[in-house]
């Protein structure tokens, strides 16, 4: 018979702590302390903590004895609550008051959309400074209430929490520089533009796994919005115009772009993706994660130049106008052909020679086929020796062996030497020059 709800065993902070840090879990030795639980307490002695507790996926839906969790918790600075059952903010913030040097603090996927956070316990976040809320799926009234208490949050991760707006709050939050909203179901640039005024001090926006559709603001809006944003990532946006790229240097202080999978790239090579965003930011210093050098910017815009030449003169995006200010007009780059070419060669069997055309694409079994035709010998009946006629007197003949091996990767060049062999006892005299055996 399955337990309801009610009658389901309640797991507190307090016994997922004294399980996991139970002294009969760990060795002694020198200088580890044991702290003794308070007079009364249903919990065992605890080994003094570390200052940054991971506590993810412990079935915690309590806080339990405040009076505990102050006694043993006073110098964490870092908790991680992830993965457990924490409903109701009260609980949470009965944890949070108890440490009060809290700097660190995730509540990752616990299920918080039923219950809002009431502004008379939030202060118990005061000092919290990075707090992350992924798939938690907590109502933007309450991160505002969140952010309104924590004066000095630097870093907020909203992910997998399914919003498709953001709600505006009249206090906003000047200490933050990261925000973390990937995953959602943010489209229009309109929502975007609300974090500017939610966040004016934001230094790094990522906004991947959206389906932001547009960077959809004029250059002295996004000045105005973004003074001090550095680093934007747009993986995965549904971007799909040149305008929106380059709309991202109206950011007056961007220096990091990430614009991977967006649907305006879908038709370029991974080479002509990188060049032709970087031609067309010239702020940028680290594209994509990877840094980039005077010399890769210099290539890019110059390829970029030689990308759009022929573009009628209405279609030349105003980037290319500045470039060739720049580099000026640059003639096409020429077609240099490496791949394998036709030589001729000296084929000897004997006393007999014969000049041959090669395709140095072929392969040896093909080059014997071709003698074969010429010299009506088996294939099976011979072997083939190459002869380098600058290097044979200091080499001297290399076998052709490997019936799959390219000509080409021997190296061979016009005028040299194919030497058609019987098969025999083959072997090298002092001067180099091959002689044979018959069988």
């Amino acid at each position: 018979m399955e337990l309801s709800s009610d009658e389901k065993e309640v797991r507190t902070f307090i016994q997922a702590l004294s399980e996991k840090y139970n002294p009969e879990d760990f060795p002694y030795g020198q200088g580890v302390v044991v702290l003794p639980s308070p007079p009364g307490s249903p919990v065992k002695d605890c080994l003094f903590l570390p200052s940054i507790l991971v506590l993810n996926d412990c079935g915690i839906s309590k806080a339990g004895d405040r009076s505990i969790i102050a006694a043993f918790c006073a110098h964490v600075l870092e908790l991680d609550l992830s993965h457990n059952q924490l409903t109701d903010w009260r609980e949470i913030s009965t944890i949070v008051s108890n440490i009060p040097h809290l700097d660190f603090l995730n509540l990752s996927m616990n299920p918080l959309s039923s219950m809002e956070l009431e502004p008379s316990m939030s202060d118990v976040f005061s000092r919290v400074r990075r707090l992350v809320l992924i798939n938690t799926q907590v109502s933007w009234d309450t991160v505002h209430t969140l952010t309104h208490h924590t004066p000095e949050l630097m870093e907020l991760f909203l992910c997998l929490n399914g919003y498709n707006t953001v709600s505006e709050s009249q206090t906003p939050c000047p200490s933050l520089s990261l925000l973390q909203i990937t995953g959602n179901q943010l489209q229009d640039w309109a929502e975007v533009r609300k974090f500017g005024l939610l966040y004016p001090s934001l230094s790094k926006l990522v906004l991947a796994n959206n389906s932001v559709n547009s960077v959809g603001d004029t250059k002295e809006t996004l000045e105005r919005l973004f003074p001090n944003l550095r680093s934007i990532n747009l993986n995965n946006a549904g971007l799909r115009k040149w305008e929106d790229i380059e709309r991202l240097n109206f950011f007056p202080k961007l220096e990091e772009v990430k614009a991977k999978g967006i649907p305006l790239l879908e038709s370029y090579s991974t080479q002509e993706r990188r060049s032709l965003l970087l031609a067309q930011l010239p702020s940028v210093v680290v594209l994509n994660g990877s840094a980039v050098s005077d010399g890769e910017r210099e290539d890019a815009e110059r390829f970029f130049i030689r990308f759009y030449q022929d573009c009628p003169k209405q279609e030349l995006p105003e980037r290319y106008h500045i470039l060739v200010s720049r580099y000026g007009h640059l003639t096409p780059l020429a077609e240099v052909d490496l791949s394998p070419h036709c030589i001729m060669v000296d084929v000897r069997w004997g006393e007999r020679v014969e000049a041959v055309s090669l395709n140095l694409e072929q392969t040896v079994g093909d080059l014997k086929k071709q003698l074969k035709a010429l010299l009506q010998v088996p294939t099976s009946g011979i072997k083939l020796f190459y002869i380098d006629r600058e290097m044979c007197s200091v080499l001297g003949p290399e076998e052709l062996k490997c019936s799959s091996r390219a000509l080409h990767s021997y190296s061979i060049r016009d005028g040299d030497e194919i030497l058609v062999v019987p098969k025999a006892k083959m072997c090298c005299n002092s001067s180099g020059s091959l002689s044979q055996e018959l069988l």
